[in-house]
Formats: structure tokens, sequence, C-alpha cells
């Protein structure tokens, strides 16, 4: 009798299926998948919609540190060598679909499975990267520049696929967290991209491709504003 064929690891269904160590959770906008201080015993990944990771200071000051989208894993700082409690909170913004996954099997698939563990290694440089990118930003870039980088990434621009130019809701403040600057700040630079074209108010931000510009350029036209001012806690 032949020996029996190795099955072959099927990362995509190792995330898209529950199983011995992982479970899918529904969640509505505002629930959280894990809270600052909580136990970092497992990990996410995000299957359906979108979500962001915020952190509070003692003095209660909270900011927002990045925006999580399907494909992502988030807290993955529990596959640490000593689990400790969470450091940030992960919360949805839209409905979400996520794969929760104990910090056991993690470890476990990542020690047997190349394949998930090549997956994986890819996320945290290109986290990594992003995080890098996000200091050399804060140091070098104008807060106008900042805050177009940041519309960008939620847009998904740069990612494989057509990019969500319809963000989700955010604020006027949670972007001026984001990027280091004033909430006054943000609605004239908001106000500026409407004016440009950059950018559509329709409930909801719609970022075009030309939003590009403000990163490219060094200096961008003026350009008369014929539309409608928007409100100053729009969007």
């Amino acid at each position: 009798m032949g020996d029996l064929e190795k099955l072959t690891f099927d990362v995509e269904s190792f995330l898209a299926t529950a199983g011995l160590g992982r479970r899918i959770i529904q969640l509505s906008p505002k629930d959280n998948l894990f809270s600052q201080g909580d136990a970092a015993d497992s990990v996410f990944y995000l299957q359906k919609g979108r979500a962001k990771v915020t952190v509070v200071s003692k003095t209660g000051k909270e900011a927002t540190l990045t925006f999580v989208s399907a494909g992502d894993f988030v807290g993955e700082e529990s596959v640490a060598a000593v689990a400790g409690q969470r450091l940030a909170t992960a919360t949805a913004i839209t409905a979400c679909t996520a794969l929760k996954i104990t910090r056991e099997e993690m470890v476990r698939a990542m020690h047997e499975e190349h394949a998930f563990s090549d997956l994986f290694l890819k996320f945290l440089l290109a986290r990594s990267m992003r995080i890098q990118a996000d200091l050399v930003d804060q140091l070098f870039n104008s807060s106008e520049k900042r805050l177009a980088r940041v519309l960008l990434l939620m847009a998904e621009f740069g990612k494989p696929g057509d990019p969500e130019t319809l963000i989700p809701k955010i604020s006027q403040e949670t972007l001026a967290e984001m990027i280091g600057t004033t909430r006054s700040r943000v609605s004239f630079f908001m106000n500026r991209f409407r004016k440009l074209g950059f950018i559509e108010y329709q409930g909801r931000i719609r970022v075009h491709k030309s939003l590009l510009n403000v990163i490219l350029l060094d200096r961008l036209p003026d350009e008369e504003d014929r539309s409608p001012g928007a409100p100053d806690d729009e969007p």
C-alpha cells in the first residue's frame, strides 16, 4: 500500500472557518474586539469590515493609532514570548466579522504550517513598515500632507484591487488626533481638498485618486470655491 498523500495546509480555509482554537465572531459598530488592559490571549483576523485601534493615557486622553480592514490581523502582540496585557483597544467602525484565534493555536500554526507563518510574517513586516512611514510622516511632512495620507490609507489606495473610495465615517477630531494637529486645521484642509475636487462630502467622505497630488506636489494651486461649504462638524 502506497504512502498516504500529505494534506496541504490551506491558509485561506484556516482563516475563513472556525475550528480548534478558532471561532468566528460578529461585531456591530462600536463593539470592541478587545480592550486596553485585557489579557493578550488571542489574535484577531478581520474577515469583513473596518476597525480602529486606540489608546487611552493615564489622564484619560484618547488617541487613534491606526485603522484595520479586511485581511488584517490585530492584537498580534499576544504571540510574544510572555503573554501580557493589551496595550490598546480595537473597536469596530462598521459591522465586522472576525476570526478569533487563541494564542496557543497561533503559536502552533506558526511553528507547524510554513504557509501560515510566511503570511503572518509578511503582515508583520508590512505593519512595521507602515509604523516607520507613520513616524517619518509625523516628523517631516506638513499636517496637510499627513491628513491626505491618512485619507488615502483609509481609502486603501495602494492595496491590491480597487480602492474603497467611500471611507468609513470619521470625525474631524479623530483625524486631528491621528495627524497631530487641531480640529480647526483639519476643517480648513478638508474644505480646501473639497474645493480642489480631491474629496466629496456625501454624508461620508469620498476620496479621489487626485488627492495624491497633495503628497506628490510641493504646492497646490488655489481654486475658488463654487460649491456650498460643509459645516464645521462635518464630515
